[in-house]
């Protein structure tokens, strides 16, 4: 078995065992069962079933910044038969949030109708940015979905707290934890200092420097001192707002030693501190016994297992009791791309409408990633996507061009939900093989 498991529901819509992609074409083949839903693979049986023992399957979650693992396991055999990697969008929204900011303040430039400022409200208790949010919500959604199509008994959570100031320092200790990197300094003496007082990018000496940041802020940099250099006014115009690596694509010598000064990134272990309790408290409303587990718990189960680095198998080591084995090598990989938003017009990076905007919506009935089973001549189906479009309605087949089609002759397959979907198979030496499918 290197496959998933498929989800059974009886016709009552009751979680039953889960079977074998082989059994579940066969029950398909014979008509007493329904395809219920392609993304995860779910059918529905034509009858109802008389409630059986059902095995003990337990949902254990491996919380990340980027990605986050979701694995069923049956804890007689601790064996995963059900994976997926979910992929958080975080960073685009806050890349859209401050685009937005910007276009925003762009106003006051400009000779625009006044508008009455707007007070400050008070967040509430608990409130997270919507970057943060998005990834509780996103992983709330999925544990949402998977417990009406599984007899989900219990769930585990890894719930991994790191030491930001031992990440950067491994030897910190004592009163060290209260003195910041400026302990002593002001900021443009500790960069003078940190840089050998010479521009960063031309070696230039015995000229005016420029505080500068190495990951643009219109491109998710922070004021950190770790995003943070020194360069002359002339190196600050020509790097505008690139990032390090396009500015400095022809000079990897320099990249490389440019990025060994620079400290390491705190952004995925600051996301996962402030969300850690959030998502916790949020699983207690599922009225499931619900057990937690440390990162290095989950670390030495997988090198006791053998195992290879993956964000799946992490979420089936959480609170496993002894050597986890995989029933799937070939987790479902689902990618967060959102619904769009709600403006009627989008911005391009100056702040003026976009000309070739064309509407998400295609048709009342249909909606741009619905994948459809579309009606040839000769009575063949073709499967492919619906593009977006203004005005036609057009798809386009898996591994073919794009074409025009006739909602007569039509079938929804799987609606767009804001998730793009793919399966990626991991070997034996832990190597990731990406294999695209159909998305939604």
């Amino acid at each position: 078995m290197t496959t998933n498991l498929i989800f059974v529901l009886d016709s009552d819509k009751k979680p039953l065992t889960m079977c074998t992609p082989g059994l579940a074409r066969k029950l398909l083949d014979s008509q007493k069962a329904a395809m219920f839903k392609w993304y995860p693979a779910t059918i529905i049986l034509k009858k109802s079933v008389v409630e059986l023992p059902l095995p003990y399957l337990e949902l254990r979650i491996d919380p990340g910044s980027r990605f986050t693992g979701i694995a069923l396991v049956e804890i007689e055999t601790e064996t995963i038969v059900w994976a997926m990697e979910l992929e958080h969008r975080g960073l685009s929204i806050s890349e859209t949030l401050t685009s937005r900011s910007n276009i925003r303040k762009g106003r006051r430039s400009r000779n625009t109708r006044y508008r009455k400022e707007r007070p400050n409200h008070k967040k509430s208790s608990g409130w997270l940015p919507p970057s943060l949010q998005h990834r509780v919500d996103t992983t709330m959604t999925w544990v949402r979905r998977i417990i009406k199509l599984a007899p989900i008994k219990s769930i585990a959570f890894e719930r991994v707290k790191f030491d930001m100031q031992k990440i950067e320092n491994p030897s910190i200790e004592g009163i060290e934890y209260q003195q910041g990197a400026l302990q002593g300094y002001t900021l443009r003496e500790a960069l003078l200092d940190h840089w050998g007082r010479k521009c960063a990018y031309c070696n230039a000496i015995d000229v005016p420097l420029e505080i500068e940041h190495i990951q643009p802020k219109s491109k998710g940099g922070s004021d950190r001192f770790n995003n943070l250099t020194l360069s002359c006014h002339q190196c600050n115009q020509n790097k505008s707002n690139q990032t390090i690596d396009e500015f400095l694509k022809d000079d990897p010598a320099r990249l490389n030693n440019i990025k060994k000064h620079q400290k390491q990134s705190l952004r995925d272990a600051a996301a996962v501190n402030s969300t850690r309790n959030k998502l916790f408290d949020s699983l207690k409303t599922f009225n499931i016994p619900i057990y937690s587990g440390s990162g290095a718990e989950t670390k030495m189960m997988r090198i006791k297992s053998n195992l290879p680095k993956a964000h799946f198998i992490d979420a089936g080591c959480v609170n496993a009791s002894y050597k986890v084995t995989l029933k799937t090598i070939q987790p479902l990989r689902v990618k967060c791309n959102g619904h769009g938003n709600r403006q009627f017009m989008t911005m391009d990076k100056h702040g003026f409408p976009r000309k070739d905007y064309a509407p998400k919506c295609v048709r009342k009935d249909w909606k741009a990633g619905d994948i459809i089973k579309v009606k040839k001549k000769g009575g063949n189906f073709v499967l492919g996507r619906v593009k977006k479009a203004a005005k036609t309605l057009a798809f386009i087949p898996f591994g073919g061009k794009e074409t025009s089609f006739s909602p007569k002759n039509t079938k929804p397959i799987h609606r767009s939900d804001g998730y793009r979907y793919s399966f990626t198979t991991i070997d034996t030496e832990g190597r990731k093989r990406k294999r695209s499918f159909p998305a939604g």
